[in-house]
């Protein structure tokens, strides 16, 4: 059979062309080359298999708990640590149930309530405004005096310095902004106005903020009253008048402190306040600051209670008013540093405070110039 076989195949070779016999020898290479490839990767893949299985199986590592990983941790002896007893001291802290807000400003007006021992200025400090800016809000209660404050009075404390306005019929932004010194655009621009833009109009009875808004205070003082010899008769009415005469003792020109206490208890000297308001207990000693002649001793109007007025005779007078007692009369000398009254809080006040008041020539002077 193989001879026949050959004998096929070079029968057949003979019987093809030399191209076709060309392909054909091609093909039975490519054929060999293959199944040697194919034989070769059967070895490779037989050898890895072996590598794998040879191979060890790694062992499962345990999962430690958070306790195990704490206690498997490297312990380092520290040295022990004593602080001092003022250190211990210095750290306290104590709780604080209250909750602390956020610094904001505050945008609409509030009610406050006055309490003894307030005054414009101390409520004015306690809402960081202007003692001006309280006095003008509350004009229909105070009437720009701030000696008509009282206990129990409810204030209206704007948000911002200026004017808290209420809008008048036929009032008019131009109009209104020059009045107190602003500009309109002021007054539309201030957010809790609530104003239009396009077209700010405002509504009779409405009240707006007119920030930076001044006006003058409308002074309400007790008159000066002079001794004949020094150029003018003017006689003050009330109870503490009397008929004056020539002569008297004279001031120095050096004053001396009124009260015990250097320190205020209420207003300071501003623009709706021209005095000093000095700390006192009731009862306490009030002095005559230079040496004078007694003018007005005696109750009066105007929140002032029961009031000395002294005049030193070379252009100065002293003022002292809300006291409880007047130990001096009218047209009596008076020497620098002597006692002439008791401190209280008669008149309008919330609580006893002398009421100290420096003028020259007629007009008020700030007492912190001349005392020591």
């Amino acid at each position: 059979m193989t001879k026949q076989t050959t004998g096929d195949t070079r029968r057949l070779g003979r019987n093809l062309s030399p191209a076709a016999l060309i392909w054909v020898t091609a093909g039975s290479w490519g054929l060999t080359v293959m199944v040697v490839a194919y034989l070769f990767f059967l070895l490779l893949s037989r050898g890895a298999m072996k590598d794998v299985l040879a191979a060890p199986i790694p062992e499962e590592k345990p999962v430690l708990s958070e306790t195990a990983v704490v206690e498997a941790m490297p312990v380092t002896s520290l040295p022990e640590y004593s602080p001092p007893s003022d250190t211990l001291a210095s750290i306290g802290r104590e709780t604080n149930p209250r909750t602390i807000l956020t610094n904001r400003s505050r945008t609409s007006v509030v009610e406050y309530t006055v309490q003894k021992g307030d005054s414009i200025f101390s409520i004015a400090n306690k809402y960081k405004l202007k003692p001006e800016t309280v006095l003008w809000a509350n004009y229909d209660l105070l009437n720009d005096n701030p000696n008509f404050l009282s206990i129990d009075q409810v204030l209206q404390i704007p948000p911002v310095d200026g004017i808290y306005y209420q809008w008048q019929e036929n009032d008019t932004l131009d109009g209104v902004a020059a009045k107190y010194y602003v500009e309109a655009q002021d007054i539309v621009s201030y957010p809790q106005n609530n104003l239009d833009m396009t077209n700010p109009l405002v509504e009779p009875g409405t009240y707006v903020m007119i920030p930076g808004g001044w006006r003058e205070n409308q002074q309400w003082v007790i008159p000066t009253v002079f001794v004949p010899g020094a150029g003018v008769s003017n006689n003050l009415v009330g109870p503490g008048s009397c008929a004056l005469s020539a002569g008297g003792l004279g001031g120095s020109g050096y004053f001396v402190w009124p009260a015990d206490n250097h320190y205020l208890s209420g207003n300071d000297y501003w623009s709706g306040h021209m005095a000093l308001d000095i700390a006192t207990a009731e009862g306490a000693r009030v002095y005559a600051a230079d040496s004078g002649v007694v003018v007005y001793a005696g109750g009066i109007g105007g929140g002032y209670g029961n009031m000395i007025m002294i005049d030193h005779g070379n252009g100065y007078h002293t003022l002292y008013a809300h006291l409880s007692s007047v130990l001096v009369s009218c047209g009596q000398s008076v020497f620098g540093g002597s006692v002439i009254g008791l401190a209280g809080s008669t008149g309008n006040s919330t609580g006893p405070h002398l009421h100290f008041e420096v003028r020259l020539n007629g007009g008020f002077i700030n007492p912190w110039y001349v005392l020591p």
